[in-house]
């Protein structure tokens, strides 16, 4: 609720902006939005399921967000390239933040019940542990959440580099806003349709061979990019970044909540999701410094050889942590 009293002001600040500032302070706000609403949404999903379908719960919450994303990138684009960039693409907006807000508020309950019954009957209750201990575990100490962490960062560093190269890159080839709206729509489209199948795939195969594949996936997906110049392979290309988000996304989280202990496990989500998001930043400005200094084909080629490194890294770290059941076979990954 009180990520999306947040999110309420953004579309009009957005607007109405009169300076740059404007933006940069709803972006911010925005941000505070994400962080809030969208992180419950993804934990609320893991308790209520249990341990044997984490997979599933995320890949529908993912579907439900990132279809949204798609659709939404489609019609803003439309919207913009009949009425210009303000304002009415932006009452899309609008709407969103006042659904949100009322569906928190009305119907949502809280699930810290669920989360009190699975903990009761774990097979492991460890003593309880600091926020300092969670993050080092999470971040270095484990090596299942040490490799998830790096390849949700880098997962995310990608996608935050092709919301700023890449409709530069396709514009710097003559093509037109609408054509980019079509590309920009596929990527998070495919991404979030996919995750329908790819959420529960992960319950049964397992976490490790999901995300490796789709790192790699995901990198043939920017190499292609940045050696083409058409856009139907262009459009390919965008496909198979959707494709490998798609095996990646919940399985990362299924992966972190499997090696996490329910008493901990919200603390544990929200340092990974920490240095998920991190990636957008780091993705954003490093791809632009890259971009300025060797060009934008420079910068996805970059961005591909670091997400291709990022699924060796999880093949050589993680060992798997599903059997059959879904249960974790192990808490005690640390190095």
């Amino acid at each position: 609720m009180l990520g999306w009293l947040f999110g309420l002001p953004v579309p009009f600040m957005i607007i109405w902006a009169p300076s740059w500032e404007w933006v940069i302070a709803a972006n911010a706000l925005l941000g505070i939005n994400q962080g809030l609403a969208w992180s419950m949404t993804v934990i609320m999903k893991v308790d209520l399921v249990g341990p044997k379908s984490r997979g599933l719960a995320v890949g529908l919450n993912e579907f439900a967000g990132y279809l949204a994303v798609g659709v939404t990138a489609f019609l803003t684009g439309y919207l913009a390239s009949r009425y210009g960039l303000r304002p009415v693409p932006i009452y899309l907006g609008i709407g969103y933040a006042v659904l949100g807000a009322a569906l928190s508020i009305l119907l949502v309950r809280d699930t810290r019940d669920h989360v009190r019954l699975e903990a009761s009957s774990h097979p492991q209750q460890p003593a309880p542990i600091s926020f300092r201990e969670v993050f080092a575990l999470t971040s270095f100490r484990d090596r299942n959440l040490f490799a998830a962490s790096q390849a949700g960062l880098v997962n995310n560093l990608n996608d935050g580099m092709s919301w700023g190269i890449f409709p530069l890159f396709f514009a710097s080839f003559g093509l037109g806003i609408e054509r980019i709206g079509i590309l920009k729509a596929i990527y998070p489209a495919t991404w979030g349709l996919l995750q329908i199948a790819t959420g529960p795939l992960s319950d049964r195969w397992g976490r490790k061979s999901l995300i490796v594949a789709g790192m790699w996936v995901q990198a043939a997906g920017l190499f292609l990019t940045a050696a083409t110049r058409q856009f139907e392979w262009w459009l390919l290309g965008s496909l198979l970044l959707g494709l490998g988000t798609a095996m990646v996304y919940p399985s990362l989280i299924a992966a972190v909540s499997d090696a996490s202990h329910p008493t901990w496990r919200a603390r544990s989500l929200s340092v990974y999701r920490f240095w998920r998001d991190l990636g957008y930043a780091i993705g954003a400005l490093s791809a632009g410094l890259i971009a300025d200094s060797f060009g934008l084909s420079w910068a996805i080629t970059s961005i591909a050889a670091l997400t291709f490194l990022s699924g060796a890294v999880v093949a050589i770290a993680m060992r798997e942590s599903v059997k059959d059941s879904g249960m974790p076979t192990s808490l005690e990954n640390s190095p």
